[in-house]
């Protein structure tokens, strides 16, 4: 008997309730779910991706220094890391139909809106609106998919079509932006919005509804999520402004402080919580700790070397931004053509030491971008690091996920996936700031003329990598050391 999601009654109050997908003869209903939930991790990445090549053309645009431009960046990771824990527990208790469909139409509005500002405050807060609708919709898209398929053969190749389609969007959003950046820096902003909405049209009727216990206000922690978040937006803060105001000026120093008593708040929140967004006894993995630290320092590296990057062959060199987003294009194809095949490679080696190779090709690929010269050719300049930074993220990508799960309880499965997601936009966050710190406040360069730091910009993002490299020495080192005294002892 083949199992399916049924279209909507008529006669209905709402959707058919979820029927298990057990085959893989699925009907035109769990087609167009599908399409409907990966469309959306689709358009994350997209948004995310294209609102880089954006940048120089928005700076110009609005005179924004590059302090402001980042902030245009970190308002999405921030938003979307510090409230993607919350969104997870928001879709169990609410209505993961209800979340996801509610969230991608906040995310298609939003951006409907960003093309029509011209005020950076303005354009901030929306990012920051549309990574908030980013935490909400991933965990329940992904909910909405492990209730959907049943374990097996079925919910392995929805969540193969589900991967692919998130790294195609990130990786096809440096081309999509940089064809519609050249039409003008507010076309990447709206066209994700008419997307959206439509995506939402087509899963009103085909998300199946569930319904749900009556809910306790005990059940969100909400205070966890509030002091998280602002723990993250004065860190970010403090060290950004801080080359205006000085690292020791009354501004930072207060900033710093209150990041980290909200952090600690934070702490004390989930300890004593009923309902915690983070269960902190999860931590005592040193496997889990050492994925989501790695992760950090993965898409905070790339983010980071990403920004400086754009700046400086569209304002210093001249090139275009389909010009940029083409010279970024062979690491989004090697990521695309590992995929489905990189499973292979960890089923042969440990996670950490596949995690190490990565490392080692993303340092060996930025320290080759240290060469660049305004006359060098792109072949010689930026193509070893584009093709280096490819294998770096296909190998820890998937690495980082399966070690970051591994061994986790089956009722934990969604936090840890959680946990890491959070970890990659903090990390990208975090060095971006840290990056856009270094730059100072620079609005523009003469022509072949590297920004002010750049170099000093570079070896911060090469010791982030090797900090990583390090970091998963040690961890590979500590595990060989306890396998050893199991061995010993038994």
């Amino acid at each position: 008997m083949t199992s399916s999601l049924s279209p909507s009654s008529p006669h209905a109050a709402g959707p058919a309730r979820p029927t298990h997908v057990s085959d893989l003869n699925w009907s035109r209903a769990t087609w167009l779910l599908l399409v409907v939930v990966c469309g959306a991790l689709f358009l994350d990445g997209l948004d995310l991706s294209m609102i880089g090549v954006a940048l120089p053309s928005i700076g110009r645009s609005l005179h924004l220094q590059a302090g402001s431009l980042q902030w245009i960046v970190s308002g999405y990771v921030l938003g979307y890391g510090s409230l993607l824990l919350l969104g997870g527990r928001t879709s169990d208790l609410v209505s993961r139909r209800t979340v996801f469909l509610v969230a991608v139409t906040v995310f298609g509005v939003a951006s409907v809106i960003s093309a029509a500002v011209s005020s950076d405050l303005a354009l901030i807060a929306l990012r920051f609106i549309k990574g908030a609708s980013a935490g909400f919709t991933v965990p329940a898209g992904l909910s909405i998919l492990t209730t959907t398929f049943a374990e097996g053969p079925a919910r392995n190749r929805a969540f193969g079509v589900y991967t692919l389609c998130g790294a195609s969007g990130f990786s096809l959003g440096l081309v999509f932006g940089g064809l519609l950046t050249e039409l003008g820096w507010r076309a990447p902003l709206l066209v994700p919005g008419p997307i959206a909405l439509a995506l939402v049209a087509v899963g009103w009727r085909v998300i199946p509804s569930v319904q749900r216990q009556a809910l306790k206000l005990e059940h969100f922690d909400l205070f966890g999520a509030l002091s998280a978040t602002g723990s993250l937006l004065l860190l970010v803060y403090a060290v950004v402004e801080a080359p205006a105001h000085g690292w020791t000026s009354a501004t930072t120093i207060a900033c710093l402080v209150v990041s980290v008593l909200l952090g600690v708040a934070f702490v004390g929140i989930e300890k004593r919580h009923s309902h915690p967004l983070l269960r902190l006894g999860i931590l005592r993995s040193e496997s889990l700790v050492h994925a989501n630290l790695a992760a950090a320092a993965m898409y905070g590296s790339y983010a980071a070397f990403q920004f400086l990057v754009t700046l400086y062959v569209q304002d210093s060199l001249g090139w275009t931004p389909i010009g940029m987003a083409l010279a970024f294009l062979p690491t989004g194809l090697i990521v695309l053509a590992s995929a489905p095949r990189i499973h292979l490679v960890i089923a042969r080696l440990p996670t950490p030491v596949v995690i190490l190779i990565g490392f080692l090709a993303f340092v060996t690929g930025y320290a080759l971008f240290l060469r660049a010269t305004p006359t060098m050719p792109y072949v010689e300049f930026m193509l070893p690091t584009m093709l280096l930074i490819g294998i770096g993220f296909g190998l820890c990508f998937a690495a980082l996920n399966a070690q970051a799960t591994s061994g986790v309880a089956d009722h934990e499965q969604g936090l840890a996936s959680g946990l890491l997601n959070t970890s990659l936009q903090i990390g990208g966050a975090v060095v971006l700031a840290v990056v856009t710190a270094i730059l100072g406040n620079t609005t523009s360069v003469s022509h072949d003329q590297l920004l002010p730091h750049t170099h000093t910009a570079i070896e911060v993002v090469i010791g982030v990598s090797m900090a990583a490299v390090a970091l998963t020495v040690a961890h590979i080192y500590r595990t060989r050391e306890v396998s050893l005294g199991r061995a010993v002892t038994a």
